[in-house]
């Protein structure tokens, strides 16, 4: 203290002048972050846990789990710890299980579901949903559209479900349209297993993500596009090509269809011979 040792005023004098206490000036001073580490922890357990509450939600949580201390005090530290600032958080996803990424030859057992984006000649984005049997390769579908939210996506799993049957389960990623609320109940509706891959972790979906790679050589990378009709024919067109007479290596360098045929094309194809 000056007075003390500038001003040689005694201890008492001095703190008597400036209205302190001579315990407190004895007191050895303690760092601030230690005389908070209570608050800082506390503050901090709150806010990992519910990271979109504001100071009040986080006051009175603390409150309810009995810490007493003054809310000017608490929101000191609030503010100390840059938790006034807006916080980027991220929606939680529930714990997800590696998938294992085996394909037995047989139909409807699994599908893999997966988006791409692209653009047009003009500049505008657009996105394309896909739909690949795992059990022969097959491509089931193709949606183009500028926006595929949940519903249209249960929409081409309805069209798709309509022509082949249900599937036994779908593998996917955690993409905000893969883990909706509608699509859920459209798959415990009809017993249909969901299978999210682990986020971050696309090789847990290979097959499709092997497609998306022929996808986007054959069409989407070697055309220029000038609206989603042009998209949509040459997709069809691709995919009929893709399924009945592109050789897959991994097939035995056959097509899908050849690889493992659906009934009904089975019967058309002996019927073609017949004839």
């Amino acid at each position: 203290m000056v007075l003390v040792t500038e001003h040689k005023l005694s201890v008492s004098r001095a703190c008597f002048i400036v209205r302190f206490s001579r315990a407190a000036y004895y007191r050895t001073p303690r760092p601030q972050l230690e005389v908070d580490a209570e608050v800082i922890a506390a503050l901090q357990a709150v806010v990992e846990r519910h990271p979109r509450h504001g100071f009040w939600k986080c006051f009175r949580r603390m409150r309810r789990q009995g810490h007493r201390w003054n809310h000017k005090r608490v929101h000191r530290v609030y503010c100390a710890l840059h938790l006034n600032l807006p916080r980027r958080t991220k929606r939680r996803l529930p714990a997800r299980v590696r998938q294992p990424l085996d394909a037995p030859a047989v139909l409807n057992g699994v599908w893999a579901l997966d988006f791409m984006a692209d653009a047009l000649y003009g500049g505008r984005k657009f996105r394309t949903f896909n739909v690949l049997e795992e059990g022969n390769r097959e491509a089931l579908a193709i949606e183009v559209a500028f926006a595929i939210p949940s519903v249209r996506v249960i929409r081409v799993l309805d069209e798709v479900v309509a022509t082949y049957g249900n599937p036994v389960a779908l593998r996917m990623d955690n993409g905000p349209e893969l883990i909706s609320e509608a699509l859920v109940e459209w798959c415990r509706e009809r017993g249909i297993e969901m299978r999210h891959i682990q986020p971050g972790k696309p090789d847990q979906n290979a097959y499709i993500e092997r497609f998306n790679r022929s996808y986007r050589q054959d069409v989407l990378d070697a055309y220029l596009f000038h609206s989603i009709d042009e998209v949509q024919a040459i997709t069809e067109e691709w995919l009929e090509d893709y399924n009945t007479e592109r050789p897959h290596d991994s097939l035995g360098r056959v097509p899908p269809l050849t690889f493992l045929p659906r009934p009904s094309s089975a019967g058309q194809s002996l019927l073609a011979v017949s004839t």
